[in-house]
């Protein structure tokens, strides 16, 4: 082979090289724009089932899609195309009502019309309590070392949707709370850690969250660290990585 046509060769290697890293950039954006988006879990609002540190995808095309499944959310339209309601239970991706810009999860409680109370710690939905069964005690490891046990229980929809919450204080903040009637195409959100999470109980900080907020529906634990390590510092994955939640499914 001559030095002329090694060069060439180089040249048509270097060119498919280039294509091959174009279109995978290309598959990879319509992947996230249209079919899942990875978060990062910052907060304990939804302990135990989601903990500080983890990573999840949330699949957009679960509810349809809206300005808001899109980055930057432009207005290209309104409402929602191809959309699905979301189910009471699902764990929900959404932009918080106040700005339409930062990113809550919470689980959905009550559909467009529900009736949604809280009376001394029990849910009410359409005036009927929720089925809240104790199962035992969630011990709770703070940054200092700290442990403190929080009563764990099994909340049970009327749909049959089962899930753990957690409640550290009797009567806290959150647990009596006036009739929220729910309007039509918005949602009624809560965190599973009840104690610790702001949500739609609290009108002027979530409140109700319409339809075209929602961005999609967790669904995979993709990778989970400790809440003082960061993804980056792999030199701490033998010890901090949560292998055990690895690739677990969103309930």
């Amino acid at each position: 082979m001559s030095v002329g046509a090694e060069k060439v060769e180089a040249k048509g290697s270097a060119r498919e090289t280039v294509r091959i890293i174009i279109h995978a950039l290309i598959l990879a954006l319509i992947v996230r724009v249209f079919l899942f988006q990875p978060f990062n879990i910052p907060s304990g609002s939804m302990i135990p089932t989601l903990l500080i540190g983890d990573y999840l995808f949330v699949s957009k095309y679960s509810y349809g899609y809206s300005r808001y499944s899109f980055p930057g959310g432009f207005d290209l339209f309104s409402g929602r195309i191809l959309a699905g309601e979301p189910k009471p239970g699902d764990v929900v991706v959404f932009k918080l009502p106040r700005d339409n810009e930062t990113d809550y999860i919470k689980r959905v409680i009550g559909l467009p019309g529900d009736e949604i109370q809280m009376i001394h710690g029990v849910l009410h939905i359409n005036g009927k309590a929720v089925e809240k069964v104790k199962v035992d005690d969630y011990v709770v490891t703070g940054p200092s070392g700290r442990q403190r046990n929080m009563a764990r229980y099994k909340e049970t929809l009327p749909n049959g949707v089962s899930y753990p919450v957690l409640d550290l204080v009797s009567d806290g903040f959150g647990d009596n709370t006036e009739v929220y009637k729910v309007p039509e195409e918005n949602f009624f959100m809560m965190g599973d850690n009840r104690d610790n999470s702001t949500d739609s109980r609290f009108l002027s900080e979530v409140g109700f969250v319409p339809f075209e907020n929602l961005v999609g529906k967790a669904q995979v634990i993709f990778f989970s660290i400790d809440e003082d390590a960061s993804f980056w510092e792999v030199w701490r994955w033998p010890t901090d990585v949560r292998w055990n939640r690895m690739f677990e499914a969103v309930h």
